[in-house]
């Protein structure tokens, strides 16, 4: 991943995770059973934090462009975001449990992206 795309899905990613975040407190409030706005949160949450994560990963790309262990952490922490906040996005606004199966891969991938971040470091 190029720190240019990197950057691009940052903002990209961030400012869908605002919208998100805005459309939880103000539409779906008065929809959504509280368990099910919970669930919505948890997903906003995880989605900035790792919206951040590649931000960082883009800027330490700028330094680092040739390594595959930044470029790597950025799509991880691009594959969580859809895995993980969207299949709880998507549990919240349907009730299909069975999305939450999903869940978990998408955690997997945050954490491979942390690691890969470090791993980084590491080598840095």
């Amino acid at each position: 991943m190029t720190p240019r795309i990197a950057l691009t899905l940052a903002a990209a990613l961030m400012f869908a995770g605002v919208a998100a975040g805005a459309f939880g407190a103000h539409a779906l409030k008065a929809r959504l059973a509280p368990d099910e706005l919970a669930i919505w949160q948890t997903a906003v949450q995880y989605h900035l934090w790792h919206g951040i994560g590649l931000l960082a990963a883009g800027l330490l790309l700028l330094q680092k462009p040739d390594s595959t262990a930044l470029g790597a952490a950025a799509w991880l922490f691009v594959a969580g975001i859809a895995l993980f906040s969207g299949s709880l996005y998507a549990l919240a606004l349907t009730g299909i449990r069975g999305l939450g199966a999903v869940t978990p891969i998408g955690g997997l991938a945050f954490l491979g992206g942390w690691a890969a971040m470090m791993w980084a470091a590491l080598r840095w």
